[in-house]
């Protein structure tokens, strides 16, 4: 196997996390930010790794072999696109992009090079939902007929064009992953700016899943106390996955009777599950092997995400923000 060595693109608040695992697992090679605050932490924090505030240096390096996009959303499509078309593997922060045909794109690109593309839709990686899944697999929830998630939080920072595209890949793919059936089609979707202006800052969609159950997904950036929860309900029984408890954050309850279900094992590792999300991207890229978030993931994702954006906006307002996108990723050139 090919000792892996990555370059991360976007060591902001939650690319610094992307940085410190990828050293931990000893295959940081370089670091990419256009702020040079960011890039002198990194060099205070991280001995012997390379940093850069120009891109094409990453782009020309022939020793890195893999790239972190960890940059806002509407900059990934052209990013990705040009490290894929250098012949690198890549791990992007999710959504992989924000228009379904980008998605495909990238996809195709990925597949006809024979490199991994891997995003960041890191619940899948985590130990209680892969724990949610078996029990699921298993039959003990029955047959899954409806799922919930709710995702609220406060976030400062809002540089994505809306917490639906900031959140919700979480939940969609989430959901997906542990009912084992795609999404199929947007039956609502709502959003509203706190702030009034066209930025939502909270949306609510309904989604049917293959098979017929159906999902509804909550997202806020203005909720001053942390909410995430999962609630998944099949025939037989309820499981409760509640990401802010420190501990049994995964709970089962009978249909029919009150309290939760003892009887059976739900235990499982606290790993992070952002370690476990590199891991696993560096041992795909070590072995050629698809990632379990990989472009096909990507891909259904945003297709559901851009088909409520069109419902909650109309075409006329999304042209419109697709041009202030556009104007936004020209300045930062």
């Amino acid at each position: 196997m090919n000792k892996q060595k990555v370059a991360v693109l976007g060591c902001g608040l939650w690319g610094r996390n992307i940085v410190r695992n990828f050293y931990n697992l000893e295959v940081l090679h370089s670091v990419c930010d256009l702020d040079e605050e960011n890039l002198r932490k990194v060099k205070e924090q991280y001995s012997g790794v390379h940093t850069t505030s120009d891109f094409n240096e990453i782009l020309n390096n022939p020793e890195i072999t893999a790239v972190a996009v960890v940059t806002p959303s509407h900059t990934h499509f052209k990013m990705v696109k040009k490290v894929l078309e250098s012949g690198r593997h890549v791990y992007v922060e999710k959504p992989i992009s924000t228009s379904a045909k980008e998605a495909e794109e990238l996809k195709k690109i990925a597949e006809e090079k024979g490199l991994v593309l891997m995003v960041g839709h890191l619940l899948l990686y985590h130990p209680a939902v892969n724990r949610l899944k078996m029990l699921v697999d298993e039959g003990i929830l029955g047959e899954i007929v409806y799922a919930q998630s709710d995702r609220l939080n406060v976030n400062y920072f809002k540089n994505d064009r809306s917490v639906m595209w900031d959140l919700a890949p979480h939940d969609v793919s989430m959901m997906a992953y542990v009912i084992g059936k795609e999404p199929k089609q947007v039956i609502s979707a709502v959003g509203c700016s706190s702030e009034r202006n066209e930025i939502m800052d909270i949306t609510h969609l309904s989604i049917e899943f293959d098979g017929g159950a159906i999902g509804q997904i909550t997202d806020s950036w203005i909720t001053p106390m942390k909410h995430v929860r999962l609630l998944v309900r099949g025939t037989k029984a309820t499981a409760i996955l509640d990401d802010t408890l420190q501990e049994n954050k995964l709970q089962v309850f009978d249909n029919k009777k009150d309290g939760s279900i003892t009887d059976i094992h739900i235990d499982y590792l606290e790993i992070e599950p952002l370690k476990l999300e590199c891991q696993h991207f560096v041992a795909c890229c070590e072995k050629g092997t698809k990632a379990r978030s990989d472009g096909d993931n990507g891909f259904s994702v945003v297709r559901i995400l851009e088909e409520a954006e069109k419902i909650m906006l109309g075409e006329n307002k999304l042209k419109s923000l697709d041009q202030r996108n556009f104007a936004l990723s020209r300045t930062k050139q």
